[in-house]
């Protein structure tokens, strides 16, 4: 049910920030300093100010909100966590006096003149390929509907290690990248921009405690602070070369777009659902004491250069994942690999089980093969340049709804040559 605010704009079923959410971000007002902001309705409570000002602070005895990330609040722990968030709903709920009002209002600006950060300071970022129907659908394509998963896939939840350097905001360019290709004779590269540029709809699970050495699914699950929307920016080209034998290297080194509002995971705990059924039993230090996964709605939507509007490429649901966050976070664990505050799992491409559900232009064009046709009459297989790529996602509740705020980026064109000197 709806939780009412005397910020009359969060009262909205169709606001993505209503006092059921109050995710976290760090923003800026023209040439002012970065700092830390909760979003509520139209407008970003300046949680900084109100730390220096003694109104609401995480910590008595020390400054945590001073930086511009939450990693310094997230390393406090679960139980300042949910003290704080219940600090803060109290300030905004209905009823708050005039003077909490007036002073929240103080320290708060129109979400509308402010410009969006990277909300936390990403420590190392390690991408997953847990969802089944995309690891189906991308197997397919290359070994045949017999071979599409590999022997280890219902048994391990597969990684990589990915760049935290180049993982940006929302919002951020996104500069096509150069690379080896196939060249004509394919036992030869070529050297050039990719031509076969993708996205992938995922979310990103932050981890707000640190480990160190292995630790169970729900211990994973405690360790993990919210939620992010995330576009693994993909160069399928440039993945095909060099993927054999280590798996993706250059191909996903390009770009990481992030929403810009971390959703609490205590803000998602409504909406919590079961993973799907297991074809085959999990080794019991992946077993799951309870429901991990969560109720998600998501689309991908293509504003091609020049058009007037965007529309929806394909709509999808995070329910669909094969293997949770938490689970994800246990097996990392598992060789003894310690967690750092703010380190970042993306889940892996998430895709359903229709042709209109799937994550990546790479499966909606079934790798080329099938087209889209775009309202304007041009067609896609991959991104063109100019394209603006958005993931949007919210869990819908009773005449409420708790969103992400949206992932976008466009594409820009490669440069002329990379490494031209003079």
């Amino acid at each position: 049910m709806l939780k009412t605010s005397w910020v009359a704009s969060a009262n909205s079923a169709e606001t993505d920030f209503p006092l059921n959410n109050l995710p976290y971000g760090v923003f800026s007002v023209g040439d002012a300093d970065l700092r830390c902001g909760v979003a509520i309705g139209d407008r970003i409570i300046d949680a900084t100010g109100l730390e220096a000002a003694g109104i609401l602070r995480a910590d008595p005895d020390a400054d945590v909100l001073d930086a511009p990330y939450w990693n310094d609040f997230m390393a406090l722990g679960p139980k300042v966590w949910a003290a704080y968030r219940a600090k803060l709903q109290d300030l905004l709920a209905e009823g708050a006096s005039e003077e909490v009002q007036d002073q929240l209002t103080t320290y708060s600006v129109p979400m509308s003149e402010a410009t969006l950060h990277l909300p936390f300071k990403v420590a190392e970022y390690t991408d997953f390929y847990a969802g089944k129907h995309h690891a189906t659908n991308v197997g397919t394509m290359f070994r045949g509907a017999e071979n599409a998963l590999p022997p280890n896939w219902l048994s391990i939840p597969i990684g990589y290690n990915g760049r935290a350097s180049s993982v940006v905001v929302s919002g951020t360019e996104v500069r096509r990248p150069w690379g080896q290709l196939k060249g004509p004779d394919m036992d030869l590269p070529v050297f050039a921009p990719c031509k076969r540029f993708d996205i992938e709809l995922e979310m990103g699970a932050i981890v707000g405690m640190p480990s160190d050495g292995p630790v169970t699914v729900q211990e994973a699950d405690d360790m993990i602070f919210g939620y992010v929307l995330l576009n693994d920016w993909s160069a399928r080209d440039i993945q095909a070369w060099e993927y054999q034998p280590l798996g993706p290297f250059q191909a996903k080194a390009t770009a990481t777009s992030l929403s810009p509002w971390i959703v609490t995971k205590a803000a998602l705990e409504p909406f919590r659902c079961s993973t799907p059924h297991r074809e085959r039993v999990l080794l019991p230090y992946l077993e799951e004491p309870g429901p991990m996964l969560y109720d998600i709605p998501l689309s991908v939507s293509i504003l091609p250069e020049n058009a007037e509007k965007p529309e929806i490429l394909a709509r999808t649901n995070y329910r669909e994942m094969y293997y949770s966050a938490a689970q994800q976070l246990a097996h990392h664990t598992t060789a003894g690999s310690p967690m750092n505050v703010g380190d970042m799992l993306g889940s892996g491409t998430i895709s359903g089980p229709s042709k209109d559900e799937r994550g990546s232009l790479l499966e909606m064009s079934w790798g080329g093969k099938e087209p889209l046709t775009l309202a304007d009459g041009s067609t896609r297989s991959f991104i063109e340049d100019g394209d603006t790529l958005t993931l949007s996602g919210a869990a819908q509740g009773d005449g409420y709804r708790v969103g992400f705020g949206d992932c976008a980026g466009t594409v820009i064109p490669a440069l002329d040559d990379p490494y031209k000197r003079g």
